[in-house]
C-alpha cells in the first residue's frame, strides 16, 4: 500500500464514546449496533458520554468523560441479535436445562464527532 493511504488512516477523526455499559470507537459514516436505545428509525441519538476524542495529532481525553463533546448519530434500525443458547448440564445428576435469550440492539450510522 502507498504512504499516501497511512498517512490519511493516521489522521482520521475518531472518537471513544460509552453506551449501554459498552465502549465503542467510531469515526464519521461508521455503522454500528448498540444495546437498545429508546429512539424511533429515522431520528438523531446523541451520545453525550465521550471519553476520547482524537483528530490529527491532537488527542483529548476526559476525566472520565469529555466535557462539551458529543457525538451524533441517525438511528436506522432496531432489531434482535440471533440467539444466544446456553445448556447447563451436571453428569449423572438427571440435569440439563436449555436457556436462550437474543439481546435488543439498534442500528445507528455516526454522522457527525463535535467537541
Amino acid at each position: 500500500m502507498s504512504r499516501s493511504f497511512f498517512h490519511k488512516l493516521h489522521y482520521m477523526a475518531y472518537a471513544i464514546i460509552k453506551t449501554g455499559g459498552k465502549q465503542y470507537k467510531v469515526s464519521e459514516g461508521d455503522i454500528l449496533n448498540v444495546e437498545r436505545l429508546a429512539v424511533e428509525p429515522g431520528t438523531v441519538a446523541t451520545f453525550d458520554e465521550v471519553l476520547l476524542l482524537a483528530s490529527g495529532d491532537s488527542i483529548q481525553q476526559g476525566t472520565p468523560s469529555l466535557t462539551g463533546a458529543t457525538v451524533t448519530a441517525k438511528v436506522l434500525d432496531q432489531h434482535k441479535a440471533k440467539k444466544v443458547i446456553a445448556y447447563k448440564f451436571r453428569r449423572r445428576k438427571g440435569y440439563h436445562r436449555t436457556v436462550g435469550h437474543r439481546r435488543q440492539l439498534t442500528k445507528v450510522r455516526i454522522e457527525k464527532i463535535t467537541a
